[in-house]
């Protein structure tokens, strides 16, 4: 145990920003964060990732988009979102209001060119220290995973955005492949900052009323505790191949799960669909963080990195 009077430090990098703590509430999950500052002080966050954008405004699938899970959920949103104009001049300026420290945003898109484009826009906005990479969403037709799945494919749209972007980039990892690894050195050839994982994996659920798929578009993507053990693989099989920052997640809902994931190799984490069953779910991990650490005999949250594989 460690005595009473040892400052517990919960602070990490990445990319030169030292984060409070390690809890990054991730894309598509946490909306565009202004939202939650209704239940919370969301100021407590070390960071967050916002709502997917896109160049033009996207309504997203129809109706019906969320299936519940016994372990989890699925969800088929297709990327709703008002378009990174007014991501940049509405949705950020919000969120300044009520959160003072700089946040990641993520980036989907259909083609080389408007991911680039959209990526390009962010260069001049000072609240966002990063851009994440959605390359491997399994419920957007037309690109998402289809960029996702092809080592040469990531390897040439990360190399293209490098050419634009003044922002660290972080590429989002799908699992639903035979080698993530693969992939992940593929980002990393391309020029890569960091990558973040794992995406959904793809799910489907039947109505046994009718036998027709629950989700309008059949399938969409499975996230929740049943995910976790999956993405604490993925993480560390990534880790061994890898020296970027890894930003673990999948299923993650309590500050043991943090410690574990950081032993697994990320330097970070990003939690999703425990925020929408419990919006107060972030803060949670975050307050009992430092007691789960002092449980396990850990003084600082950065030594712990990759420890998994130093025993």
């Amino acid at each position: 145990m460690i005595a009473e009077n040892k400052v517990l430090d919960t602070q990490v990098e990445l990319f030169g920003v030292t984060l409070d703590n390690p809890i990054i509430p991730a894309s598509g999950t946490f909306g565009f964060g202004y939202e939650f500052s209704e239940y919370y002080d969301i100021n407590c966050l070390g960071s967050m990732s916002l709502k997917g954008t896109t160049r033009e405004a996207r309504y997203g699938n129809p109706l019906p988009r969320i299936a519940e899970c016994p372990a989890g959920l699925i969800n088929a949103i297709g990327l709703q979102n008002p378009g990174v104009d007014k991501v940049i001049s509405e949705e950020i300026p919000k969120l300044s209001k009520v959160y003072s420290k700089p946040v990641i945003a993520n980036v989907g898109g259909h083609s080389f060119p408007e991911y680039i484009e959209t990526v390009e826009k962010f260069n001049g906005v000072d609240k966002v220290f990063a851009v994440e990479l959605n390359i491997s969403c399994p419920n957007v037709k037309g690109g998402g995973m289809a960029f996702g799945t092809n080592p040469d494919t990531v390897e040439s749209l990360v190399k293209e955005i490098k050419k634009v972007s003044t922002k660290p980039i972080i590429v989002k990892l799908s699992p639903n492949v035979t080698d993530v690894t693969m992939l992940a050195k593929a980002a990393e050839n391309g020029g890569a900052d960091g990558l973040s994982l794992i995406n959904t994996l793809v799910g489907m659920r039947i109505d046994l009323r009718t036998a027709k798929p629950i989700i309008s578009v059949k399938s969409g993507g499975y996230s929740g505790p049943g995910v976790f053990p999956v993405a604490v693989n993925m993480v560390y099989k990534v880790r061994e191949k890898t020296a970027l920052p890894i930003i673990g997640m999948g299923g993650i809902s309590s500050a043991f799960d943090v410690i574990e994931m950081m032993y697994a190799g990320a330097n970070a984490v990003m939690v999703g669909s425990y925020n929408l069953v419990n919006p107060y779910g972030s803060k949670e991990i975050v307050d009992t963080l430092p007691e789960a650490m002092a449980k396990l005999g850990i003084n600082n949250l950065k030594d712990i990195i990759g420890r998994s594989h130093n025993v």
